[in-house]
Parts: structure tokens; sequence; C-alpha cells
């Protein structure tokens, strides 16, 4: 049965109302937080019974953090709450503000852009400019409100959808749909996005979603295990910790981040796979993407002091996480068509035990086996602008 906990245009705002499955048990309820920076954020409490997630749709639908078998998925980020979006600035801080709202396990960064901030220059066919723009920090979608929130119970099957328009005049109007799966009792749950161009005229889009992982997972002998054919640095930093791309040390105040930029390899299905398992492979965090629509894959180191933001993020995208004049000039870039979707699929799996990890890790080995790696020594200019 499906339970609407917010429709703008029919004026529903369902909090503290719970949504319970055929048992009887509840597996949803929405509540308000209220002062702070925090004040007016609606936080979605999803439970399956084994898994717990807290979604967040004032923030673009993010997932700001959860549990499986009493382990927590989150980081400890600097920005301890989520953060309503009237307080966020993404012009701060040079064009970085958008890390003001920052803390949360899942975020998508877009739609109209994503990556690193910069001046972008568009020109028509004869080479005359058409429109020039500062874009901030990893794009709009972040801090944008749901105006729709479902939650649907289905037997064992829980889907929350939400809708959130990017658009403005002059500016587009891109829409996402987003449907988060998961079963009672499960310790996996499935993101399918649906990004549509509402406008009547093309519209150029892109889509990472930054997965955010700390401690138990992170921590000093911690490996990133994923099946890659290329590895390329991001600069001169990403080269100095080229020798251990995909391994972790422990929180180290001051620590300046590594970036590195990868091509995923994929299975028959066409998913590719990336985990995060702590040092003594007895569970991981695994991100599953289907790599037709985000066939670039980021990894971020930012190992500081824990009270700093101890973290890595896997990060599959449509592009990497360039300004997007960069990736257009490379060809990487979508334009939707008017009325045109595109679609991106995860699943996210945890892990708890040494079997079931070493069965995780096996496959990623596997597949790894099946498709040479080649580490570049120094940054490829296609890639990294």
């Amino acid at each position: 049965m499906k339970t609407d906990l917010i429709d703008v245009d029919k004026e529903i705002h369902r909090c503290d109302e719970a949504v319970l499955a055929e048992d009887g048990q509840q597996v949803a309820v929405m509540r308000r937080l209220r002062g702070g920076l925090s004040d007016g954020v609606d936080v979605l409490h999803l439970s399956n019974g084994r898994l717990s997630l807290q979604l967040l749709p004032t923030r673009g639908m993010g997932v700001w953090k959860g549990a499986v078998d009493g382990l927590p998925l989150q980081w400890n980020s600097p920005v301890q709450r989520p953060v309503n979006p009237a307080y966020v600035d993404p012009m701060r801080l040079g064009g970085i503000g958008w890390v003001d709202g920052f803390n949360e396990l899942i975020v998508r960064c877009g739609l109209g852009w994503h990556g690193a901030p910069g001046n972008d220059t568009r020109r028509d066919a004869e080479g005359n400019v058409v429109s020039e723009q500062f874009l901030p920090l990893h794009g709009r979608i972040a801090n944008l409100c749901a105006h729709q929130l479902s939650v649907d119970v289905d037997g064992d099957l829980i889907i929350v959808e939400g809708t959130v328009d990017e658009g403005c005049l002059f500016g587009g109007w891109l829409r996402l749909h987003s449907r988060l799966e998961t079963r009672l009792g499960s310790a996996e749950f499935r993101i399918t996005d649906t990004v549509t161009n509402m406008a009547a005229t093309a519209a150029e889009s892109e889509i990472l979603y930054h997965c955010n992982i700390g401690e138990p997972f992170l921590e000093a002998g911690s490996v990133l295990h994923t099946a890659v054919t290329e590895v390329v640095p991001r600069n001169d930093r990403a080269v100095a910790g080229l020798s251990m791309w995909n391994l972790y040390e422990a929180p180290q105040a001051g620590f300046a981040e590594q970036v590195y930029f990868m091509d995923p390899a994929a299975g028959a299905d066409n998913w590719a796979v990336a985990a995060l398992s702590d040092s003594e492979s007895s569970r991981a965090f695994a991100v599953h993407f289907e790599r037709s629509t985000l066939p670039c894959l980021t990894l971020w180191k930012n190992t500081g002091a824990c009270q700093d933001g101890y973290v890595t993020g896997i990060e599959p995208g449509s592009t990497f996480p360039n300004p997007r004049q960069f990736e257009r000039e490379q060809g990487r870039l979508k334009t939707l068509q008017p009325g045109e979707s595109a679609t991106y699929q995860l699943r996210f799996e945890v892990t708890s035990t040494a079997e079931s990890t070493a069965q995780l890790l096996d496959g990623i080995t596997a597949l790894q086996v099946a498709n040479a790696r080649n580490v570049h020594a120094q940054p490829h200019p296609a890639w990294c602008g």
C-alpha cells in the first residue's frame, strides 16, 4: 500500500505517521528537525528489520546515514547534522560552499553539472559564445527539496520514491525521480534514478554519486577492491600516493586529499563494483553500478584526522568530476532532448562476516583477473581537467 508523505500540490506533509508492513512492523516514519542549521529538514527513517537508513527529501533525496547488523553506515563530518539548503551558499570559499552541507553517506552531484568549480563557456557551431557562467562545486541537486515523497510496501518489498525539480527561468528544467528499494531482512538496497529534461529545448546533464564511507569500514589497513582497466592520478598530489592508491592508513592530521579516476570493468550483465573492506576483510561496503550510464569511477581519499573528516568516497558518475566545460570538450557530457530521460542504477551491499566478505571480494578479484589493469604514472590530459 502506497502512502504519500509529501505532495506539495496536494498540500500533504505527514510527519510522525508510521508506515507499517503487512505484519505490523514499522518500516518508515518521517520526522522534522527543529533548531540550528537543521531547522526544517525532513528525515525519513526507513527500516527493514536489519538495515536502517535515514533519507533526506529536503536535500535532494540523499541518504544521510544508516546501520546494518549494528554496523554504522556513515562518516564523521565536521558538519554534524543535516543542513537546511537555505543555509548553504554555493559561492562561498570561491565556489566550494557546497561543502557547508556535506555529511551524507550518499549524496548526488548534478543534475546540470557536477565536479570542480570553474568558468563554463558554451559556443555554437560557428564558434560564437552562447553563454558564459561560473559553475560552483557539484551542482544544485543536493540542495533542492523533494516536492513529492511516498513509501510503498508490497509484500516484503519497501519502495521509497521522491521527485525533485532542478529548474529556473532561462536555466532549463531537469527532473529527478528517485526510487529506493529494499526487502525486509536484507542488508542491501537499490537506487534507480531517472533524470528527465522537462524543458522544450535540449539540456546538458551529468550526475555523480558521492558515496562516502568512514569507520568501521575505513581504518589503517583497509583496502578498496575494484575491477578497473585504467587508473589515473588526478594531479601531482595523487601521483605521490600512487603506489598505494587503493590502500588506506590511519587518520593523519593535515592530510591533503588524493583523487584517482578509473575506467571500471563490468561483468556480462554490464554491472561494475567497488568495495571497501576493513583491515581483516571481515566486513565491507560495496557499491554496484550499471556501467552503461555510469562509465566513470572516481576514488576520493580524505584520511585526515577523525574530527576533520576521516572518509573515502566511491563515486560512480556519468562523467568525471572536472569542470563541465572540460567534460564537454572531451565528449563525455550527455545532452537530453526535450522529454528525454536517462536512468541510473546502483545497488549497495553490506557484508558483516568474513565468509560473506570473502564471497564478495572473490567475485571482484575474478572480474579483475579477466581484465588487464593499466595504472598511469601521471595525470592523463583527456581525463584530468
